[in-house]
């Protein structure tokens, strides 16, 4: 019998959850909850488009709901709110804020029976279980996490938020000197701006000032400030025909020392270069629905996070297909 899986919210995320679902021959979309108007909501496959009002009525129809919504203000509510009700998995990506969320997700499922998984992804997600097995192996090294070159969706928001500004994307360069200098073992000490640059394109509605327009987004805090920020400014159709994918990717690597004295080096290096930042994402969301409901079914409830699923419940094949195979 089929994962029947359900989607909360129908915007990037929403859309590759679809499309990763339909290439899971173990899995089915039985619907796509959504607060705007249902019949405004196209999608791709034969599943109902039900409103979020509707979605208690859904229970007993869907095995694991997946929440697409923003982690600043949609997950932190939602997901609690949903894991006493179903088995969900989320991307909440706000790094600080984890700890509260797990808190809050896993009373909520314990309370009904349920399993939730919160912040699967990339980074996190991916990334966070590299972090952790590299630093299990190389007790005595020092980690080293870069993003990009990709675009950022948040902070492509703030650039078109500034008056003046009709469109924009921004790209997270890693430094190569910075990269080069935490791969060769001899763990620099290195600051966000020596880690990181700001590429933004942008295109400004007619008679907007171009040179305060570079000023507010070079001078932003929390953004742009505290990087070296180069702005471009192009037309609309530049930005449409080179910059409209949401490629992403990056590398996380731990350098470490072994031996009495410490005289053996070693390198761990996962790196990703993703075309398709959402998609990727979603792929590995589809692998954990499918994780969460199998430990529900084995009486497993509460919180979880990729620290606590064994990769063997991500994978369609049986244990003896792995072993024969992966191992």
């Amino acid at each position: 019998m089929a994962i029947r899986v359900g989607i909360l919210g129908y915007g990037n995320i929403g859309r590759g959850i679809e499309w990763a679902v339909s290439t899971a021959p173990d899995m089915e979309l039985a619907a796509v909850f959504t607060r705007r108007d249902p019949s405004s909501v196209k999608i791709r496959s034969n599943a109902e488009v039900v409103s979020i009002n509707d979605i208690e009525k859904y229970k007993d129809k869907i095995d694991v709901l997946v929440l697409c919504g923003g982690s600043a203000t949609d997950l932190p509510e939602q997901t609690p709110r949903y894991a006493s009700m179903f088995n969900v998995v989320d991307t909440f990506d706000t790094h600080a804020r984890v700890p509260e969320h797990f808190g809050n997700v896993d009373a909520a499922a314990k309370k009904a029976g349920k399993i939730g998984i919160i912040s699967v992804g990339w980074d996190p997600g991916m990334f966070s279980l590299n972090r952790l097995y590299a630093n299990c192996i190389l007790t005595d090294g020092k980690d080293y996490t870069f993003w990009g070159k990709g675009v950022s969706q948040g902070h492509s928001d703030a650039i078109r938020r500034i008056e003046g500004v009709q469109d924009a994307r921004q790209y997270t360069c890693p430094v190569p000197e910075a990269l080069a200098a935490a791969r060769s073992g001899e763990n620099p000490e290195l600051t966000t701006r020596q880690k990181h640059t700001r590429e933004c394109y942008v295109v400004l509605k007619e008679g907007a000032d171009a040179a305060r327009v570079e000023k507010e987004i070079k001078t932003m805090p929390n953004y742009f400030a505290d990087y070296d920020t180069t702005v471009t400014f192009i037309s609309q159709e530049e930005l449409d025909r080179d910059h409209k994918g949401i490629p992403h990717g990056g590398f996380v690597i731990r350098t470490g020392k072994t031996g009495w004295n410490g005289e053996n080096k070693h390198t761990i290096e996962y790196s990703l270069k993703l075309d398709s930042n959402p998609e990727f994402t979603s792929c590995v969301v589809a692998a954990y629905v499918r994780a969460a409901f199998r430990m529900n079914n084995e009486g497993m409830t509460g919180c979880k996070t990729v620290f606590d699923v064994a990769p063997a419940y991500l994978s369609e094949k049986s244990g003896e297909e792995l072993r024969k195979t992966m191992l």
